[in-house]
């Protein structure tokens, strides 16, 4: 297949790429033009342009038979017009309606795990406005919500090498509110297989999937783990949630600052897929277990 693919350059983009290549499937990818262009890669077209471009797209979808789109952020910079609205919604929308216009055959979506209409974070509602756009686009379509991702992948910062970067760089780990918030890492590999194979499975048309690893741990465990990679002594230090929450609000805008308000409502409310059974089964993903 032909497949047009967003976010491709980024840390689960990357591997997503990898895996179109390795199945067969010829790419072309789009590039911000403030983005590194990827190096040359056989099977590979780069294609530097806007995500909101809709014109733009359009012609370069021509002639693609699906589209896979990745792009999202974690963290707004509104005086530059980024977002959650604007990325997850309108962005989603652009590509929905190029692939309409270049009558695509099969759309494939990243969302994230705990989207749904009544979300606290806005985070999770934008992605939520997204997801629907999609649904109701009339393009045949899969999505897919992952959670916590983890592995080798492509450039840019991913939640476990941050932790690892906070563990590694400080004598005492802080801990938000008790550590015992439940998440369920996935394999970037993983979500890469399902993104591939969900271009071709009819199984997957239509369906809207959660998508988890087979383990679910603790935010403290992980924490535990990770200071074992590292060969050091993890000495947590917990902090208030109603004490994290008023300062977050005060320091979020501060870039260096390493949580949002959206990040801390996340991480609180945790992060454990309802039916993992059916996004195997019908892709034939393979388990891998939560390592660092």
């Amino acid at each position: 297949m032909r497949v047009f693919v967003t976010g491709g350059t980024g840390y689960v983009g990357r591997v997503v790429v990898e895996s179109c290549l390795q199945a067969g499937h010829e790419v072309t990818l789009l590039a911000r033009f403030d983005s590194e262009r990827p190096a040359p890669s056989e099977g590979v077209r780069v294609v530097t342009g806007d995500l909101f471009d809709e014109s733009f797209l359009t012609k370069q979808m021509t002639g693609c038979d699906a589209v896979i789109h990745l792009v999202g952020i974690i963290r707004e910079q509104p005086r530059r017009g980024v977002t959650m609205d604007h990325v997850h919604f309108d962005g989603t929308m652009s590509v929905v309606q190029a692939a309409s216009q270049a009558q695509v055959q099969h759309y494939v979506h990243m969302s994230a795990l705990g989207t749904r209409a009544n979300a606290v974070s806005k985070y999770h509602r934008s992605k939520w406005r997204a997801e629907e756009a999609v649904r109701r686009s009339g393009l045949s379509y899969t999505v897919f919500r992952p959670s916590i991702v983890f592995g080798r992948g492509g450039p840019g910062p991913n939640f476990i090498s941050q932790l690892t970067d906070l563990v590694r760089s400080s004598p005492v780990t802080p801990v938000i509110g008790d550590g015992n918030t439940l998440l369920q890492p996935v394999h970037v590999q993983t979500v890469a297989e399902a993104f591939c194979r969900a271009l071709t499975v009819q199984e997957a048309r239509g369906k809207t999937y959660e998508l988890g690893g087979p383990d679910i741990i603790s935010y403290l465990d992980i924490l535990r783990q990770i200071a074992r990679s590292l060969h050091r002594r993890l000495r947590p230090v917990h902090v208030p949630m109603m004490l994290m929450k008023p300062l977050t609000a005060l320091l979020q805008r501060i870039p260096a600052y390493p949580i949002t308000q959206d990040q801390l409502v996340m991480l609180d409310e945790g992060n454990v897929c309802a039916d993992l059974h059916t996004v195997y089964e019908d892709l034939h993903l393979s388990h891998k277990p939560f390592s660092v």
